[in-house]
């Protein structure tokens, strides 16, 4: 390293041709900005094919769902045909449907909420009456006015229950 006096000073610094580094320091950054924006634009081609892709999922999904809820729209075509041939047909013919309907639910982890007896959770239920009862502890659910359900241990539907106080 040379040491260059200029004007009663010393530069310690070697002569640079700043203007080509100049020149390349500019390229870097548009080489570094074009590979930005080339990021970016695969990053929202992949977020539109996945939303695109579980949209086709989620559908496939309510599709099967919706096929398998048409035997029982079938089943009770069926019922309201038998019910020319007597009112003890649909009687037998209901709890058969009711039956295969909870039976498609379960299978996709749908599953009614045990409440009769069980302390009042507001978690789980909905308290739509009290009542006196005797023998049984205040705060226990006593009846259920509509079934809640949990689909794969999360709330589907709260339960909607009477209450002893």
């Amino acid at each position: 390293m040379a040491l260059l006096a200029q004007e009663g000073k010393y530069n310690l610094l070697p002569q640079a041709d700043l203007a080509g580094d100049i020149e390349r320091l500019q390229e870097d950054l548009r080489n570094e900005r074009d590979k930005h924006l080339r990021t970016l634009a695969d990053f929202k081609n992949y977020r539109r094919r996945i939303e695109r892709d579980g949209n086709k999922v989620a559908e496939e999904g309510k599709r099967e769902i919706l096929r398998s809820l048409l035997s029982i729209v079938d089943d009770l075509d069926n019922a309201l045909r038998w019910t020319g041939h007597g009112e003890q047909a649909l009687v037998k013919g209901v709890p058969i449907i009711h039956q295969k309907l909870v039976a498609l639910l379960e299978a996709q982890g749908v599953r009614a909420i045990d409440s009769v007896g069980k302390p009042f959770s507001p978690d789980l239920h909905e308290a739509v009456a009290v009542t006196e009862r005797a023998n049984v502890e205040p705060g226990t659910v006593v009846e259920v006015l509509r079934q809640g359900y949990l689909w794969k241990d999360e709330l589907l539907r709260p339960a909607q229950v009477q209450v002893a106080e």
